[in-house]
């Protein structure tokens, strides 16, 4: 597999390399690196061409890097059926710049984007529909940001009781547990339940 990633490496780097910042083959994965300006041109190439053939768009997703400027990666992960290879795709930007849409070369980037949006707050232009999916309609913030607090804000969910909606503050409880890491073959101090006929 990896010498076939390694050829197609080579081949891509040669075709279309000003539309690739950085090629890297680690683990036995191949990933793309580009620029939002090339993204859509490069996801057409792979698509489109007799060499490649990534008609399927596995996932969209986001990674949150605080500590860097361009702090966010928007990550496509693509399948060839034709060559049996999958790759992957990086695009980094920042809070305000926005990616483009992928839904005219992958119409079924739609929801990915949106959940991409939804989560981590990436914009992205030319996007048909661009709104909340996971969360509710008057959350705010993005849930999978570093950044994001894990208490202070409101939870929705239907109560049987009342008949309706109801918002109630977020609360994460940590209650003390006590665990016993002892094996039942070491020999516990305690009788394990079912064992209390056994001395009978």
């Amino acid at each position: 597999m990896s010498e076939a990633l390694t050829e197609l490496a080579s081949y891509l780097g040669e075709a279309r390399g000003n539309l690739i910042a950085a090629s890297q083959l680690k683990y036995g994965e191949l990933t793309l690196t580009t620029t939002g300006e090339n993204l859509v041109a490069l996801l057409t190439f792979l698509r489109d061409d007799a060499k490649c053939g990534f008609v399927n768009l596995i996932d969209i997703c986001g990674v949150d890097w605080p500590q860097r400027e361009l702090r966010f990666d928007v990550v496509y992960h693509l399948l060839s059926p034709k060559q049996n290879v999958r790759i992957r795709v990086k695009v980094a930007t920042d809070e305000d710049t926005p990616v483009p849409s992928a839904c005219a070369v992958h119409p079924g980037a739609d929801w990915f984007e949106r959940e991409t949006w939804d989560m981590y707050g990436v914009l992205f232009t030319g996007h048909p529909d661009l709104r909340r999916i996971l969360t509710d309609y008057g959350f705010e913030g993005h849930p999978l940001r570093k950044d994001f607090p894990t208490t202070g804000f409101v939870e929705v969910r239907y109560d049987d009781a009342a008949k309706r909606v109801v918002y109630e503050p977020v609360e994460l409880k940590q209650e003390f547990r006590n665990f016993d890491f002892m094996s039942p073959w070491e020999g516990t101090e305690y009788v394990l339940p079912g064992d209390e006929k056994a001395k009978q």
